[in-house]
């Protein structure tokens, strides 16, 4: 009750009523920006806010939310707690998990990246407008993204409005209507919050990919190329070489053919195997009778005899 009634203090200091804090209040939550030169409602909301700035800062500040305000561009915008804002202090103790942060899915980063590339050359080079802002075409950011992140913009008409229509809500660039998006030569202008919404670091490590994906191109292109008389030396010392090789092979063969020429020479020489003695004639079929029988010659001759008689 009492930060209420020191709210309510405040604000009647102001002019205000707790309605109208609470309308900027849920418009800087809602949309996490406040552009002045966006619309007539964000106009009266910018105006309001600086009338009671320091409020605004000292409640967000219970809740750890941290606020941008650019005077020059006239824009206000808020980060979640734990964010790396560039150009503020970190806040040591960051949160478990990541509440209120904007969540941009694969195209929305491409072409954020991009926009901020293109925003960064424009300003190196002067073309920036009185607001800060650069004019660039759809033609260019597809060209840029294609040479950039070698992807292309959403070929679906209603998904590249969408798109669009997401980054004009971030405040990222100023678009009057979406309907020429099917044309290459529609025109929008990027505003100068895409300085804050992508840091010079991640700028920079793309800046490197990028040169080195160009520097590995350029090797491959400038290799030399074989020459005409690069060929033909080396087919003089290839030419040189069989020639050196073929004598080699002829000598080992001319040595081996005298080896075995030596060899045939030297078998006359050795000393023929002595003949085996031949076998004995086997004994006639008497004696093997005899033998078999055990019967003597005295035994047969008596037999005889007494045959005759």
């Amino acid at each position: 009750m009492q930060m209420l009634h020191a709210i309510e203090t405040e604000l009647e200091k102001e002019g205000l009523s707790q309605r109208e804090f609470t309308e900027l209040m849920i418009r800087l939550v809602d949309y996490g920006v406040v552009c002045r030169d966006e619309s007539q409602i964000e106009q009266t909301l910018y105006d309001r806010f600086l009338r009671i700035e320091t409020l605004v800062q000292d409640y967000l500040s219970l809740m750890g939310i941290r606020l941008q305000h650019d005077r020059r561009f006239q824009f206000v915008r808020l980060y979640p707690p734990g964010a790396q804002v560039p150009g503020m202090d970190d806040i040591e103790d960051t949160p478990f998990n990541n509440g209120m942060r904007v969540r941009l899915n694969q195209h929305e980063v491409a072409v954020v990246l991009v926009l901020r590339s293109m925003y960064d050359k424009a300003l190196r080079e002067g073309q920036v407008d009185e607001q800060g802002c650069v004019v660039a075409s759809l033609e260019g950011i597809a060209i840029t993204l294609k040479n950039l992140l070698k992807r292309t913009l959403p070929e679906n008409l209603t998904d590249r409005k969408i798109l669009f229509r997401r980054l004009r809500q971030l405040r990222l660039i100023q678009l009057t209507s979406d309907d020429g998006l099917d044309s290459p030569e529609m025109w929008m202008r990027i505003r100068p919050m895409i300085m804050s919404f992508v840091s010079d670091e991640v700028l920079s490590s793309i800046g490197e990919a990028i040169n080195g994906d160009s520097a590995d191109g350029v090797a491959e292109e400038t290799l030399p190329e074989p020459s005409v008389e690069d060929d033909q030396t080396k087919e003089a010392e290839a030419v040189e070489k069989t020639s050196e090789e073929i004598p080699a092979e002829e000598e080992g063969a001319a040595e081996e053919t005298a080896e075995q020429a030596s060899e045939e020479a030297e078998e006359p020489k050795q000393k023929p195997a002595p003949k085996k003695a031949p076998q004995e004639a086997p004994a006639p079929a008497t004696e093997t009778t005899h033998s078999l029988f055990g019967d003597s010659e005295a035994e047969v001759e008596s037999a005889a005899v007494e045959e005759e008689e």
